[in-house]
This record gives C-alpha cells, sequence and structure tokens, in this order.
C-alpha cells in the first residue's frame, strides 16, 4: 500500500517527471538536430539505432497526457524544454514555433491547476554546439546563459519552477568519461571540463533567471548511493571517492564554492585553465535543490588508471535497468544534503521511479513490483519529513513510458503504458494506486 496524502506535511507537493526529447517526438515542429540523432544514427550506441523522432508523439498529444495528470491528482508536472527546438543551432535564429509550443504546455497545466516545473536541458544539445566542442567548450556556459534568456523571456511570468539542467553526472561523467550517453566519449580531459562548465553554466543561466525576475529556482543533481564491496580499506576508499565524483562534486560546487579534494587530486591535472575563478558563479544562491534517486552501487578497488575502481554485482532484488533497489539510500541523501549542503533550502525528490518489466494483457498493466518501489521509497521520504527535514515534495519517474536513451524503447518506467506503434495510452496499475492515495477528501 502506498502513503496517502494525509500521511505528509499540509503543503507537501506530488508530482511526475518527463524530459523533452524523451517524449515529444524531435521531428516535429522545426527541432534541430541534436547529438543524440547523432549518437543514435551510429551503429553500437544505441538499441536498434532507436531515436527520440517520433517517441511519445507528445509534441501533438500533450492535451490528453496533461488529462491523465490531473486525473491523477498530481499538484507538479516537472518537464523540460529542448535546446534545439527553441534554437535549432543552438545560437541565433530562434524557432518561434517551439516557443509556441512550450507557451502552450505552460498554459494547458495551469489550466488544469497543475505547478509548472521547468528544466531547462535534458541532455538534448544541438549538434551545431557539438561541432564547436559541446560541453568541453567554455563557451556553452555564455550559449545556455542566451538560451535560458530567449526561453524564460516567454514563458518565465508563469512557472512555478525553474532548473537549469538535469542531471550534471550523466551530462559529464557518464557522456564523457564512460561513453553510455551522447557524446560518447572516453576520455578524462573532456571529462573534466565538462564537470565544470555544466557548473559555469548552472550559475550563469541561474543568474539570467534572477534578472528576469524570477524566482523559485533550485539546481538538480542525480545521487547514487556508494557502498564497499567488502570489509577492506582499498574497497572503502573507492567507494569514497566514487561518493565524490557522483554526488558531492556537484553540490559543494554550488552550495560551497568548492570541490571536494579527493575527486579534485585526480582532475586537477585536466582541468581548463582558470576554472578557479569560475567558483563564484557557480555557487550562485538557489531556492531549493533537487534530488534524483533511483539505486546504490557496489564499489571495489581497482589496480587500473584512476580512480582506481570498479562496479560489482549486488544482492538485492533489483529492476528491469539491473538497479538495485536500496529506498536508506534516498533517505541517506535526503539527511545529508540538508545536513552538509542545503541547510534549511527546500527539497525536492525530483525523480525517483523503476523500470519493470510491464505486460499490457487485456487491456491492463499489472505492475505491483512498481507500486512496491513507490511505497518503499515514499515510506523514505516520510521519515524524513517526520523527522523535520525540509523536504517538500516527491516527483515520480516517469510520467509515460518513452525513450530510454541508449537502451532506446525497451525499458518501461511510466505510469502510463505506451504502445510505441500505435501510441495508445494505458494508466498502470501503478497510476491507479497512486491516484487513490492523492486523492483529497471530499
Amino acid at each position: 500500500m502506498l502513503p496517502t496524502r494525509a500521511d505528509f506535511p499540509k503543503g507537501f507537493l506530488f508530482g511526475a517527471a518527463t524530459s523533452a526529447y524523451q517524449i515529444e517526438g524531435h521531428a516535429f515542429g522545426g527541432a534541430g538536430r541534436t547529438h543524440w540523432d547523432d549518437f543514435a544514427a551510429t551503429p553500437g550506441n544505441v538499441v536498434r539505432a532507436e531515436n527520440g523522432a517520433r517517441a511519445c508523439d507528445h509534441y501533438h498529444q500533450w492535451q490528453g497526457d496533461f488529462d491523465l495528470l490531473q486525473a491523477a491528482g498530481f499538484d507538479v508536472y516537472r518537464f523540460s524544454t529542448s535546446w534545439a527546438r527553441v534554437m535549432p543551432d543552438g545560437r541565433g535564429a530562434v524557432n518561434q514555433a517551439g516557443l509556441d509550443y512550450y507557451d502552450r504546455l505552460v498554459d494547458g497545466m495551469l489550466a488544469r491547476g497543475l505547478k509548472p516545473a521547468a528544466t531547462l536541458y535534458h541532455w538534448e544539445l544541438p549538434s551545431a554546439l557539438a561541432d564547436m566542442g559541446g560541453w568541453r567548450n567554455r563557451d556553452i556556459a555564455d550559449w545556455f546563459a542566451d538560451y535560458t534568456a530567449v526561453v524564460m523571456a516567454r514563458i518565465g511570468d508563469r512557472i512555478w519552477s525553474a532548473a537549469p539542467i538535469n542531471e550534471p553526472w550523466c551530462v559529464s561523467w557518464l557522456s564523457h568519461f564512460l561513453g553510455h550517453h551522447a557524446p560518447g566519449l572516453r576520455d578524462i580531459r573532456a571529462t573534466a571540463r565538462a564537470m565544470h562548465h555544466v557548473g559555469l553554466a548552472h550559475g550563469l543561466s541561474i543568474a539570467v533567471m534572477r534578472e528576469l525576475g524570477m524566482g523559485n529556482l533550485g539546481a538538480v543533481c542525480n545521487m547514487e548511493y556508494a557502498a564497499p564491496a567488502d570489509d577492506s580499506a582499498a574497497s572503502a576508499a573507492a567507494a569514497s571517492l566514487y561518493d565524490g565524483y557522483y554526488n558531492r562534486w556537484f553540490l559543494s560546487a554550488m552550495f560551497k564554492g568548492e570541490y571536494p579534494a579527493d575527486v579534485l587530486a585526480g582532475l586537477a591535472p585536466h582541468m581548463p585553465q582558470g576554472w578557479q575563478d569560475d567558483m563564484a558563479t557557480i555557487n550562485a544562491p538557489v531556492d531549493w535543490v533537487g534530488l534524483n534517486y533511483y539505486t546504490r552501487k557496489l564499489i571495489a578497488a581497482d589496480p587500473g588508471p584512476w580512480p582506481h575502481l570498479r562496479e560489482v554485482d549486488g544482492p538485492l532484488p533489483k529492476t528491469e535497468m539491473g538497479w538495485e533497489i536500496y529506498p536508506e539510500g534516498l533517505e541517506h541523501f535526503i539527511r545529508r544534503t540538508a545536513r552538509d549542503y542545503s541547510g534549511d533550502v527546500p527539497i525536492y525528490v525530483t525523480e525517483n521511479g523503476m523500470a519493470g518489466a510491464d505486460r499490457l494483457i487485456a487491456g491492463a498493466v499489472d505492475d505491483h513490483p512498481r507500486i512496491d518501489y513507490l511505497a518503499q521509497h515514499l515510506a523514505a521520504v516520510q521519515r524524513c519529513a517526520a523527522d523535520g527535514l525540509p523536504v517538500q515534495g516527491y516527483f515520480t519517474w516517469s510520467l509515460l513510458d518513452n525513450y530510454e536513451w541508449a537502451l532506446g524503447y525497451d525499458k518501461r518506467f511510466g505510469l502510463i503504458h505506451v504502445d510505441f506503434e500505435t501510441l495508445q495510452r494505458t494508466p498502470k496499475a501503478s497510476y491507479h494506486a497512486l491516484r487513490a492515495a492523492l486523492s483529497r477528501p471530499s
């Protein structure tokens, strides 16, 4: 059973989240090419070379999707705008059809009583900017500031909250060191630069939105609990370093204006010249912090190059992504973020959910493992709220089954099943369970 709205403090907000490239249909409406289109077109990068050209066709079907959001009783819809939809080449010319589209979306949310929570970047970098070095190029921070100004001059007066960049770790490390996401690099120098420039872009974007008179601005960072794979001191040190470059690097920069010393010891030789001068910009005050959390990893020492570690398969039950189910990690991060970084600044769980082996049978999807997952993680949030921590909302990932990046359309995270041939939407058992849990007494 899921906890109900009444089990949380008054005013606690519930929402669902999506991202532009994963649901909209990037082939529609004059959007420009992205590095995800290029990455997917390269053999071996993405399952069946699938891309987001059609995705869930939210571009045309958004009204029905918003009706489902409203019917579920959600308070907030966390969505993202596509840089390449608004500015097809990333700079210069603006695609007015793209701005018109996001204008319609925001008005559609408000008409249904939904709070619009905007994220400016969820990974769909315009290819023209990738050609110029993308996140390796310091100029991207200024380009991103210009993009922020274009988007928020149009919709910033009506949104409830805004964050510049979704999951900086994925934009930088996952994509430039591990090579799993576009642009698919495996280069420590590129990684160090991307990890710094994404923070600089965040800070400049916050400044632009402040100048526009906007409030309720935040940062969204993904967290992954790192535990030693064994009792050795070497594995403990490896897990701590993993925690450093995954979890502490970005929060430390944003809230303390510094990078963690243990991570900097490995990345310093590769950092851009004069990076220290940017820390005050990255340290721009925010009004809230968002935590995306899914799983934990077991980490062991490894004799290879820095960071001298490797992941070890864990014993806990796993989702379809192969990710361990460990709700204690979410509680850990809420408590640590408030204690070590953000203090009394409101915390939102901006993403939490699981991929399941969801099958549409006789018009229904019985996804009880997802209900159990959500119940465990909501209970963790509930404990934090009961202890007086400033956690003020929980947003499920995701509203719809969608394009799951390098995994194509195989992994289903949605509360709503999407038939990717017909685009038919079918609310799953988890959707109905959340709808009942969020219902207000009449």
